[in-house]
């Protein structure tokens, strides 16, 4: 497939004719997750929470400390806390290709397609070798 785009010049529009894919080659689709704004603890990293009951007041969904006092006396790189998920770059590697229908212009794939219904995605040949390796031949 990489050789069919040669001639083509920049900015040019292209069909599914142009890249020359059939049903069982292996592609990457890539495009942006669908975002899901700012979550909690809880939602985000899948945190247990605190007990309903035992004296827990008001703290049910909370993350919990964050840190020591005196030693690191600081927040360590990496801490899980609240904040923003999704919308971002995605790669569902070694895809196969169900079918392709040239006069409707699809390109059906085994598999999800990152972000929403109507998002742009980027169809490339599979970086990653596709299928499992062949099984050791037996010894006899």
């Amino acid at each position: 497939p990489e050789t069919a785009l040669a001639n083509v010049e920049v900015g040019a529009e292209l069909s599914l004719k142009d890249l020359a894919l059939k049903p069982g080659d292996r592609v990457d689709v890539i495009g942006r997750s669908k975002g899901g704004g700012f979550q909690g603890v809880l939602h985000r990293y899948h945190f247990k929470g605190f007990n309903a009951s035992h004296g827990t007041h008001e703290y049910f969904r909370h993350g919990g400390a964050i840190g020591n006092r005196k030693w690191p006396g600081r927040v360590m790189k990496g801490r899980r806390m609240p904040g923003h998920i999704g919308d971002e770059r995605v790669t569902t590697p070694n895809v196969r290709v169900a079918a392709v229908k040239d006069e409707e212009n699809l390109l059906l794939v085994h598999g999800s397609v990152p972000g929403p219904k109507s998002g742009y995605v980027i169809v490339r040949p599979a970086f990653k070798a596709s299928g499992r390796s062949p099984a050791p031949a037996q010894k006899s």
